[in-house]
């Protein structure tokens, strides 16, 4: 299912009607659970538990929170409405801040933001925070779910991020400190500069789609599918300055490949 969003971005006293556009489409290649003697698809039923697992059809299913066992409160859509408030319905601005402060782990989804009214106020707000650089941090409820949003903006258009609370974020795993040469830095900051260019996300292919995409036409035709040779690649620690240093050759060496 689509997603889909309609509400109004405010700030102070400003209110802009805008929708929410999905920004990513999906590319993953399905495939069905198949059961290997029978060449059958296999399904998954929802049943219900005290009897003796009827299936249930979706028309009757409702959500239920359990408060104490076996016992449930049911809500419906209507009931989650009723308990929202009109800024709960809008993304409410509740700060700025400089772009470059925000982690990237706490981004989660990304959305085109369209004005669906208020035109001159959209724009106003767009091109103030670009000038600015700074986004907007909001707040809105999506679905069932408070939900925190940036707001930003870049070559004119604005874009909307879900971001992840601060609880929900893992603390990062410590891990011992090893001691370094001074060499080893001076190597993998040489490599890390010869490796340097600027982003280009075109460039970029989902190469493991494009096998599989191959593969599923040569099952179809009856054939196997073909191992090909590839380059060597790291499987195991070895001695870190062979590594950098090999590394640094290859990458020269591939240079001037390119140059020639």
């Amino acid at each position: 299912m689509a997603f889909s969003y309609k509400g109004a971005i405010t700030f102070g006293l400003v209110y802009i009607p805008i929708v929410l556009v999905a920004s990513i489409k999906n590319n993953d290649i399905g495939f069905n659970m198949i059961d290997k003697k029978t060449m059958s698809r296999v399904k998954y039923k929802k049943t219900c538990v005290d009897c003796d697992d009827k299936e249930v059809k979706n028309e009757n299913i409702v959500k239920g929170y359990q408060y104490e066992k076996d016992k449930y409160v049911i809500f419906t859509d209507k009931d989650f409405e009723k308990i929202k408030t009109q800024k709960d319905k809008n993304i409410t601005i509740e700060q700025f801040v400089n772009l470059s402060e925000v982690d990237p782990i706490y981004f989660d989804k990304a959305y085109y933001v369209k004005p669906s009214g208020g035109d001159r106020a959209f724009e106003v707000l767009l091109q103030a925070m670009e000038k600015q650089k700074k986004a907007g941090i909001a707040k809105t409820v999506l679905g069932t779910k408070e939900t925190l949003v940036l707001l930003r903006a870049k070559n004119g258009v604005m874009y909307a991020n879900t971001l992840y609370f601060s609880e929900e974020i893992v603390k990062a795993p410590t891990a011992a400190k090893s001691k370094i040469s001074k060499k080893e830095v001076d190597l993998a900051l040489s490599l890390i500069e010869q490796m340097t260019t600027k982003f280009k996300p075109e460039v970029f292919k989902d190469e493991y789609n494009i096998r599989l995409k191959k593969a599923i036409k040569s099952k179809i035709a009856g054939n196997e599918i073909v191992v090909k040779e590839e380059r060597e690649v790291p499987s195991k620690v070895i001695n870190l300055m062979e590594a950098l240093q090999k590394s640094l050759k290859y990458k020269d060496n591939k240079r001037l490949r390119n140059e020639a």
